[in-house]
């Protein structure tokens, strides 16, 4: 049988390939990243550089050793290294980074196969296991005064998630949390660079906006209608909207296709699941932050999230595929057999059989 190519209508032909994809998102972060340097100093050139040429070099000798193709040109491990060090302290230590991206190349990626196949976002693990560190990624730097006072390299202040988790408004205000003049890590530098490369992401149909819609639209939400301390409600919103890492992890983290689900409406689900946990855990979790751990809860119910956003097919009932699933293991339930070990044949030393006289 000959190979046959179409090249023209019906079916159109679109060249996309992951190297693209990650260029477009190294694109979409280089504004805030430039913003943290300007506020956050030169340090941020150095961890940028550490994170992401870990993130190659781990990608590359583990590859090596396990005798894998070598290539590692398709960009994904500078996303990874550049999204994680989005997530750092601007004082952290040279080691952190490098850290992190060891785990979150080999353990997260590597290990179940690469790229493509992992099923959690391996930047946001590895900032994960880093929050094992407490003492080491609670130190948080005030860039305006910083930028305010001459021949101090940072002064450390509460971040407005701190004072949110305490139950009050930050001190800041709005145009202040939209162009990140508070402390906070770096991808919390702007607010208002993170929206435009997400938008930039969207216009280039890197991502959807089902996602993020769907996740921040649940924070506003659910923050409008239950804000703490009798704050006003839109204020309260507002806050917890542009505060923490809530814009880089519901533009670059929660969009990643291969710990996201591919249907529509399993987008929505997700997006709506990664809001409600968002609001749980900073409401009610001992960490002030809850972005991380909900996208990484959802990114292990993602398969769900696909069999419930199934498109109907034609002539079943709603639902069919969740009902069939269900039903399997209503079946493999039924089929377990308790089978009561026969001990007649057991004796003890003074020929009695256990459990009787």
């Amino acid at each position: 049988m000959t190979d046959r190519v179409i090249r023209k209508a019906p079916h159109m032909v679109q060249t996309v390939s992951v190297r693209g994809m990650m260029l477009d998102v190294i694109v979409a972060l280089l504004p805030a990243f430039a913003m943290s340097v300007f506020l956050f100093g030169w340090w941020v050139l150095v961890l940028c550089a550490l994170s992401v040429g870990s993130s190659v070099l781990f990608e590359y000798l583990y590859r090596r050793l396990t005798h894998q193709s070598k290539s590692i040109g398709d960009l994904s491990a500078c996303v990874t290294g550049l999204l994680l060090c989005m997530t750092l302290p601007s004082d952290s230590a040279w080691w952190v980074p490098v850290l992190g991206a060891a785990f979150a190349i080999v353990v997260v990626k590597q290990f179940y196969g690469g790229a493509g196949r992992n099923f959690m976002n391996p930047a946001l693990a590895g900032r994960m296991l880093l929050a094992s560190f407490p003492a080491l990624m609670t130190s948080w730097v005030d860039p305006a005064l910083r930028l305010s006072i001459q021949k101090v390299d940072g002064i450390s202040a509460a971040t407005p998630m701190s004072y949110l988790h305490s139950g009050v408004l930050p001190p800041q205000t709005f145009e202040q949390l939209l162009l990140g003049h508070h402390s906070g890590s770096l991808g919390e530098s702007c607010a208002f660079m993170l929206l435009l490369g997400g938008l930039y992401l969207m216009g280039r149909r890197v991502i959807s906006s089902r996602i993020p819609l769907a996740y921040l639209g649940t924070v506003a939400l659910l923050t409008f209608l239950f804000p703490a301390g009798g704050c006003d409600r839109l204020d309260w919103m507002v806050a917890q909207l542009f505060s923490g890492g809530l814009m880089l992890g519901a533009l670059f983290m929660a969009t990643d296709p291969t710990t996201t689900p591919v249907t529509p409406r399993g987008h929505v689900m997700f997006g709506v699941g990664c809001g409600v946990l968002t609001v749980v855990l900073r409401y009610f979790g001992s960490y002030h932050e809850g972005v991380g751990w909900a996208i990484l809860t959802m990114n292990c119910c993602a398969w769900l999230m696909d069999k419930v956003g199934l498109p109907r097919r034609y002539g079943d009932k709603p639902y069919a595929e969740i009902q069939e699933w269900f039903d399997g293991v209503v079946d493999s339930m039924r089929q377990v057999k308790i089978v009561r070990p026969d001990l007649s044949a057991l004796t003890t030393r003074d020929g009695e059989v256990p459990g009787e006289g």
